[in-house]
């Protein structure tokens, strides 16, 4: 576009394709106008950048037109180039204005400039997103005609982001360097610059030096103690010069802290410079352990010049260094020492340091390089492997660790330390040797076996030729004699020779008497004493080196002796003989554990029957001590029984006596004679049926049973037989389930426990009378012989006396009671007892002295729809009178007799018979009868098949039957048959009325 003059436009003059863009550019169209009449600041900011090679950028206006210079058109790339130019800034950097938003609304109000170094500005630019750093200022440019004094802000940026991938990758490395030095089993600590500014230590190094504030200090600072003794010196000498310098167990003297007490120590330990990529040294770098301890255990030995080399050697470490690049590797003296290359020899990667690895590690250790080096990597190199002396053979085992130094994404550098760990791993060797024979011996139970894996192990432990385990054994008869094992040996090398005596050599092992070790056995002082061979025979294994240890049980017997030999001297050392006493304890353990087994299993061969026999023996006396107590229950209760029959018979008999002297003499006057006799008969009658409750022998009419109103309907009954001082409670659940069980017999039982109750407390209370649901899991079924399910639980509780444990143990007991004599006959808990167990439930009794007692009563639950009969007591004695005829039939011709009349009285027809034939002869006489009442026991035909036969000539003849025992036809479980109806005997006249009433109207 052609502009006005050009004396107005020379700002946009030059600016390389910038310029020449925006002097291109349709501004007539564009919000700014033309530029000859842009506001001068700007022209003159542009005419700046326009003309300068940094990368500088301009938004203008409120809207941020944008306006940038060629250096800077390298940075947006071609998504934003040229299309960003005269463009609203929001548009042209939406993507990172939650960014610089902020930042340029600052400068855009007045808020001044702004300066930001290597910030994050990630941004698209060829077609991805980058991440890219920045260092940028925005500053404002002065417009007296626009808001807040400022139109437009420039940029001065630099694109950093190169530099800072660079540094970060250079932080990393440093980090990783240092967690592999912080990880160094010694102590490691590095120095920067001439002045030795400490950059790091490690734990080891904190720990043994107090080290925790040396980071930033100079080493003098940091570490003045050590002043005077040539360390600081040696360091510059380091720096200077790159030289490495190494010390072997040196002496220094420091303190850990300025106030306290100066420690001596020496440490193996090595300075060593450190170069920057550039091959400048830069620091020093120091690695190395203290050997105090180890020092001062080879001051004790001095005598021993080598032993002392290698102590010092084998806390020793060396460093190598490998460039990739030119494939140079550097060794320092310790490192040629262990891979025994001289001093003056050339080094190189492939032909020393590979050649010299053992061919089974050659590979391995190859790829553990590779991988270290590979840029894809960690760059961390940690390895074991085993190397072969190029001089002397010798096989040593060697750590490795090091550390790869990478630079534009190739390792440029590898670097790191190795030490000979050749006894560690003997050390470990012969531990794993130690746990699995130990192992093996202990789970082994064959006496030859464990005698044979001590022998194998220890050879293989002491390094010995040839091995034997000489052990005594003792056979069935008692005869003791001696067997062996060997070991490294073939047997026939030892079969043609006798076993061993107890000569000088073996008197000390076969005795017990403590270890034999020699360098020399021929020369040994107890050697060749004896008689006729004065040492070894002829033809014998050549034995020089000689170790024998006892086997010594824990009890103190001498089982044997493991015997080693070498045909060289001086094979055993004191480590050796160690070893072998650990065997030896293991093989003591082993052979008296496999000895006790072998006595086990005689033992077991017998078990059987000497167990059979005392089972036996056991069973007899259970079966004594039943038989005694079921003996003793017998007595108790035919005593109990005689005693109350007794006064109940003296009652009746002297009763009946009165009567005949009375009546004999026209005296008349003999009621309380018969109220005596009738009272005593009863008595006997409720003793009857006690005892047939307690013994589950009664007779029962269950039903389903609502306990809630069976209890509900006894309340004025209890208030009134209790009395005023006793306080009568209901605690009834609602949703209480139903049972199935005698409901006459279940109100007796409440009523017999009230009235237990109310005896227990002659000075009044409170009776509670508690209905709820239970549940019975399978350990209590188990506890109290009971199915487990769920039952129906009736609780009688009082305020009473209480009982004490004794008196609980007793409570259900026949003929037990606490009351005075004439008071109870102590049957009554029996019978509750008896009931609920004869209908499948349980009692529980809980008492505490002076507190009260608790009995609960378990039924089981009912799960019938029925609904429960409405039980009513009969009081009435109902007559006949309508021309009902009843059967009698009864073979006992006092009882047919008192049945007949006493029928005849109530107004019905009677006939009789003594026995099912002549009954049968009646009623297929055609005789009318409509009611069969009949004696359940009866000789020949019994009353339940006189029924069935009587009912298969008269179906509509009703049956009542009587019994004074009801183990019979009628009865299973102590449960009437269904459809049945039975009087106990002895029965009133008012029962039987009852009875027979009932059973005609049914």
């Amino acid at each position: 576009m052609k502009l006005g003059g050009a004396n107005k436009t020379a700002f946009l003059d030059g600016g390389g394709e910038m310029g020449a863009l925006i002097r291109a550019f349709d501004w007539a169209r564009h919000p700014l106008g033309d530029p000859a009449r842009w506001p001068q600041p700007l022209r003159t900011t542009l005419r700046l950048l326009l003309n300068t090679g940094h990368p500088m950028y301009i938004w203008w206006g409120p809207q941020l037109y944008c306006f940038y210079n060629d250096a800077y058109c390298q940075s947006i790339g071609p998504e934003r180039h040229p299309g960003s130019l005269g463009s609203p800034g929001r548009e042209v950097w939406e993507e990172i204005w939650p960014i610089i938003g902020p930042q340029i609304d600052q400068v855009m109000s007045g808020g001044g400039a702004t300066w930001h170094v290597n910030a994050l500005v990630p941004i698209t630019r060829n077609g991805r997103r980058e991440e890219v750093y920045w260092t940028y200022s925005y500053g404002p440019i002065d417009d007296d005609a626009s808001p807040n004094g400022v139109g437009g802000v420039l940029v001065v940026c630099t694109e950093t982001t190169e530099a800072v991938l660079a540094q970060r990758a250079k932080t990393e490395e440093v980090a990783r360097q240092r967690r592999l030095f912080e990880q160094a089993p010694g102590f490691v600590i590095i120095m920067n610059g001439p002045d030795h500014v400490v950059d790091f230590v490690n734990d080891v190094h904190r720990q043994v030096f107090s080290s925790g504030d040396w980071v930033g200090r100079t080493i003098r600072d940091a570490f003045p103690s050590i002043a005077g003794q040539g360390f600081y010196e040696l360091l510059d000498k380091v720096f200077a010069t790159g030289e490495t310098v190494e010390f072997q167990s040196q002496e220094v003297r420091y303190r850990r802290s300025p106030n306290a007490d100066e420690e001596l120590h020496f440490f193996t330990f090595i300075y060593a410079p450190l170069y920057d990529a550039n091959g400048k040294i830069t620091g020093v770098f120091c690695d190395g352990f203290d050997v105090t301890l180890a020092h001062r255990a080879q001051g004790e030995m001095r005598a021993s010049e080598d032993r002392l080399r290698l102590a010092t050697e084998a806390a020793s470490i060396g460093t190598w260094d490998f460039n990739p690049e030119t494939n140079e590797l550097r060794w320092d003296e310790r490192c040629r020492r262990h891979f025994d290359v001289s001093a003056d020899a050339a080094i190189s990667y492939e032909e020393t340091f590979l050649a010299a690895l053992h061919p089974a590690d050659r590979e391995r250790t190859h790829r553990a390089v590779t991988a270290a080096l590979a840029p894809d990597g960690d760059g961390k190199y940690d390895i074991e492997y085993r190397v072969i002396g190029r001089g002397d053979g010798v096989e040593r085992w060697i750590a490795a660790t090091g550390n790869a130094i990478f630079e534009n994404g190739r390792a440029a550098r590898f670097v790191g330390t190795v030490r000979d760990i050749s006894e560690q791993k003997r050390a470990q060797r012969r531990l794993e040797i130690v746990n699995r024979t130990g192992a093996a011996v202990a789970a082994e139970l064959q006496l030859d076996n464990i005698v044979q894996m001590i022998t194998d192990a220890g050879v293989e432990l002491s390094g010995a030729e040839f091995g034997a385990f000489f052990y005594n054994l003792t056979d069935a008869s008692g005869e003791s004699y001696m067997l062996y094992a060997l070991s490294g040996v073939a047997r026939e090398e030892f079969s043609k020779f006798p076993m061993p005596r107890n000569t000088a050599v073996f008197a000390p092992t076969f005795n017990g008497e403590g270890v034999v070790r020699s360098d020399d056995i021929i020369q040994d002082e107890r050697y060749g004493k004896n008689a006729p061979r004065k040492g070894m025979p002829e033809g014998h294994l050549p034995v020089r080196s000689y170790l024998a240890v006892p086997v010594i049980s824990l009890s103190g017997e001498v089982h044997g002796g493991l015997f080693f030999g070498h045909a060289q001297p001086g094979m055993f050392k004191t480590e050796h003989e160690t070893l072998v006493l650990g065997l030896a304890g293991q093989a003591a353990t082993a052979i008296d554990n496999a000895r006790l087994f072998q006595q086990l299993q005689k033992l077991n061969a017998t078990l059987e029957q000497r167990v059979a026999e005392e089972v036996a023996e056991r069973a007899r006396a259970e079966e004594q001590l039943r038989q005694s107590q079921k003996m003793e229950a017998i007595g108790q209760l035919t005593g109990g029984i005689a005693h109350d029959f007794n006064n109940m018979l003296a009652v009746v008999i002297g009763g009946l006596n009165m009567m005949q002297r009375r009546l004999a003499k026209g005296d008349v006057d003999v009621g309380r004679f018969i109220e005596a006799a009738t009272d005593g008969a009863k008595r006997a009658a409720a003793l009857t049926q006690r005892l047939l409750a307690f013994s589950r022998q009664q007779p029962l009419e269950p039903d389903v049973i609502d306990a809630n109103k069976l209890v509900g309907s006894m309340t004025d009954l209890l208030r009134r037989t209790l009395g005023e001082q006793v306080e009568v409670e209901t605690v009834l659940l609602a949703g209480l389930w139903r049972t199935f069980a005698d409901p006459l017999q279940l109100e007796a039982t409440i009523l017999n426990l009230a009235v237990n109750a109310r005896d227990a407390m002659p000075e009044g209370g409170k009776l509670t009378i508690e209905t709820a649901n239970a549940a019975v899991d399978d350990e209590g079924a188990k506890e109290y012989a009971l199915p487990a399910g769920q039952y129906v639980m009736v609780a009688v509780t009082d305020t009473g006396a209480g009982m004490s444990a004794a008196i609980m143990e007793k409570a259900f007991d026949p003929f037990f009671t606490t009351k005075a004599v004439g008071k109870g006959t102590g049957l009554g808990l029996s019978q509750v007892f008896g009931f609920v167990r004869q209908s499948g439930g349980h009692v529980k009794l809980y008492s505490e002295e002076r507190i009260g007692t608790t009995v609960k009563v378990y039924l089981p639950r009912h799960y019938g729809s029925d609904a429960p009969r409405n039980i009513v007591s009969e009081r009435a004695s109902p007559q006949g009178g309508k021309g009902e005829v009843v059967l009698v039939v009864e073979d006992e011709e006092r009882v047919r007799n008192y049945s007949t009349e006493a029928l005849k009285e109530l107004g019905y027809n009677v006939i009789a018979a003594s026995g099912g034939a002549d009954a049968l002869a009646l009623i297929e006489s055609g005789q009318k009868i409509d009611l069969l009442f009949t004696d359940v026991v009866m000789p020949g035909m019994n009353g339940r098949q006189l029924a069935e036969k009587a009912n298969e000539k008269l179906p509509q003849l009703k049956v009542l039957f009587t019994t004074g025992y009801t183990r019979n036809a009628v009865m299973h479980n102590g449960v009437l048959d269904a459809g049945t109806s039975i009087l106990p005997k002895p029965f009133s006249i008012d029962q039987l009325a009852a009875k027979i009433r009932g059973v005609l109207d049914a």
